[in-house]
């Protein structure tokens, strides 16, 4: 099948998956507009790779009541988006063990980044995508969850949960999609990576302590089996020690997912 997209929106392109993916895509064809936080990393990355090949935005998304006319704006500017990845996220520990030591305020941030700024975007982009597939061109959803949505781990209870909810979201927006006639043609994509050396862990400083900085799979690894999904149109990305250990987990699920979608009403 092969990479079919020709402009693609890459939020959380300052570091990590964000970067290895936007910058195979690059080498794909792809004109890519890098999404971040950091200018310094954002004017890095535009002067690595050049204005022919690369936009930069700014731009922070858990402003969720920015993010329409944030989306607007893109699209205005960029009217041939046909891919918006969403892969922006962060990991805190929470431990109930010391509901004290509990930061509600950071718990709101994680859930704004990790899920509802999802919501926020899916919803604003949807649109102009909706449309293009409605002129028969090819349309992609792209998110980034994790192998925690699946099995979670207790020191990151919060991540976990922001994770499982987003890959139950990105199943009944699959299934919502490809009930509505103009919107078929827009494919909902997940990617679901196990831990990968990137900034997630050396952020956190119980994770450093513990010698954990570095845990995971290698970019280099995790891009051995994204981007062969990704090319061949994959609706569902488990990646490495993903697939190998949890692979046939949801069967189940999915069989009862299925049962759900053709029974009970939309």
């Amino acid at each position: 099948m092969g990479w079919e997209y020709k402009t693609v929106l890459m939020v959380g392109c300052t570091a990590g998956l964000g970067v290895a993916m936007a910058e195979r895509m690059i080498e794909a064809g792809s004109f890519v507009i890098a999404v971040g936080r950091r200018k310094e990393r954002l004017d890095a990355f535009l002067e690595k790779h050049g204005g022919d090949k690369v936009a930069v935005e700014q731009f922070d998304i858990t402003d969720i009541e920015a993010v329409k006319g944030w989306a607007e704006g893109i699209v205005k500017a960029h009217p041939r988006l046909d891919c918006v990845v969403l892969n922006a996220g962060i990991q805190r520990p929470c431990n109930f063990a010391r509901p004290e030591a509990i930061d509600v305020d950071l718990v709101r941030k994680e859930i704004d980044t990790n899920y509802t700024s999802y919501i926020a975007l899916t919803a604003a982009f949807l649109p102009h995508l909706q449309a293009l597939s409605r002129k028969g061109r090819g349309a992609a959803l792209v998110a980034v969850s994790s192998g925690l949505a699946l099995v979670p781990l207790p020191r990151c209870a919060n991540y976990c949960a922001t994770k499982a909810a987003l890959h139950a979201l990105v199943w009944s927006i699959r299934a919502q999609l490809r009930a509505d006639e103009k919107s078929q043609g827009v494919k909902v994509i997940e990617v679901v990576p196990p831990a990968v050396q990137t900034e997630l862990h050396e952020l956190q400083e119980d994770m450093r302590a513990a010698g954990l900085a570095n845990i995971g799979i290698t970019i280099e690894e995790f891009m051995k089996d994204c981007w062969p999904g990704l090319e061949n149109g994959d609706e569902e990305i488990l990646i490495g020690p993903i697939r190998e250990n949890f692979g046939t987990l949801e069967d189940g699920r999915r069989k009862a997912f299925a049962r759900f979608v053709s029974t009970v009403p939309k």
